[in-house]
């Protein structure tokens, strides 16, 4: 296993330095996934944004959860999945959301399942889904717009997931109650 460094505001390049003190300002902490971002300034800066804008799309609150929990569960991310429980309940996303993400169990809404399975078919199908199964989640309710922001999310997902497999980040404390094992 190549062993990545967790840089903080002191070893980290000095491109990342000001990123990590926004991560800081923004949550209180650096989370291990930031600090091993760090590495590559690039990438954490991506991150970020990437982040801010998927916030900023059309989405509320707890479709945002199931784009980002549906992509960290199918890339069976040992970090993000707990990172995004907590996150969700910092949202007041309802629990009996993130547990159906967690557990690969039906979400509460046909609209929200509608979601995840538009989510999952585009991160399955690496975007070349059918003509079908765009039609099916327009039918539920969401815009050209929504199919869009998808595809935001998931690019967001996958800077997260990946840097996680590969560096084999540690949940940040506070996320190791929510610690996920990774099978459905």
């Amino acid at each position: 296993m190549t062993d990545f460094t967790m840089h903080d505001e002191s070893t980290a390049p000095e491109e990342s330095k000001p990123l990590l003190a926004r991560s800081k300002r923004q949550m209180g902490m650096i989370p291990g996934l930031h600090a091993t971002m760090a590495e590559a300034p690039g990438l954490l800066e991506a991150y970020q944004d990437a982040h801010r804008l998927f916030l900023d799309t059309s989405f509320d609150k707890d479709e945002l959860t199931v784009v980002w929990q549906t992509v960290n569960v199918e890339h069976s991310c040992h970090y993000c999945v707990p990172a995004h429980t907590g996150i969700a309940k910092s949202m007041k996303v309802d629990d009996a959301i993130t547990d159906a993400l967690r557990d690969g169990t039906p979400l509460p809404t046909d609209h929200l399942e509608a979601l995840r399975t538009f989510t999952l078919a585009m991160v399955r199908e690496r975007g070349e889904v059918d003509d079908a199964t765009v039609q099916t989640f327009l039918d539920a309710g969401y815009t050209r717009r929504q199919v869009l922001e998808v595809v935001l999310g998931i690019a967001q997902k996958v800077m997260s997931n990946y840097t996680n497999h590969l560096a084999q980040t540690p949940i940040d404390p506070a996320s190791e109650k929510y610690a996920w094992s990774g099978t459905l």
